[in-house]
């Protein structure tokens, strides 16, 4: 199967945002974790992971098909915020950035009638939902508990318990 010169740009374009997206995530448990939030730290890492995941997927897509993923090149993410709030407020207007992105690839894999790359897209898909949803509930909880000392402390123990490592998601 061969990929159209379009499709095969957008995949690498998103291998790109999922590499940005795992550095960023990395930077941002960097950043927990020297602030004290080590729930908040794991779970960032663990998103780090995730996102790399994704990224190879694409990569492995594009070599199964003979196309070329090409491996970008980065700018460095942002590593200092002033809340955790913030910087899942942060999180998910990426993951948001992410969700067009792939709704974009979808639209292209209809209009060429690129059904084998529809079709891998559609886990992409799904996984977005889970990825902005996990965000917004996350930001709910600060509605709910508060924004003091003592809701910060359960917002990261929060965290913590979904940190999941891409290795034990049977999905990812």
């Amino acid at each position: 199967m061969k990929l159209s010169p379009k499709m095969n740009k957008t995949l690498n374009d998103q291998v790109l945002l999922e590499a940005s997206a795992s550095n960023s995530y990395l930077a941002m448990a960097s950043w927990c974790e020297v602030t004290g939030y080590q729930g908040a730290a794991n779970y960032f890492y663990a998103q780090s992971d995730e996102e790399r995941t994704h990224m190879l997927k694409i990569v492995h897509y594009l070599n199964s098909l003979g196309a070329t993923a090409t491996i970008p090149a980065i700018k460095a993410p942002v590593s200092s915020y002033k809340s955790l709030e913030g910087l899942i407020k942060t999180a998910l207007k990426n993951e948001q950035a992410v969700t067009k992105a792939i709704h974009h690839m979808v639209e292209i894999a209809q209009k060429e009638k690129d059904h084998s790359t529809y079709a891998f897209l559609e886990w992409f898909v799904n996984e977005q939902v889970q990825e902005e949803t996990k965000f917004e509930t996350m930001l709910q909880k600060f509605d709910l508990l508060g924004r003091d000392k003592l809701a910060i402390h359960e917002i990261d123990k929060l965290l913590a318990t979904n940190a999941v490592s891409p290795e034990a998601d049977p999905a990812a």
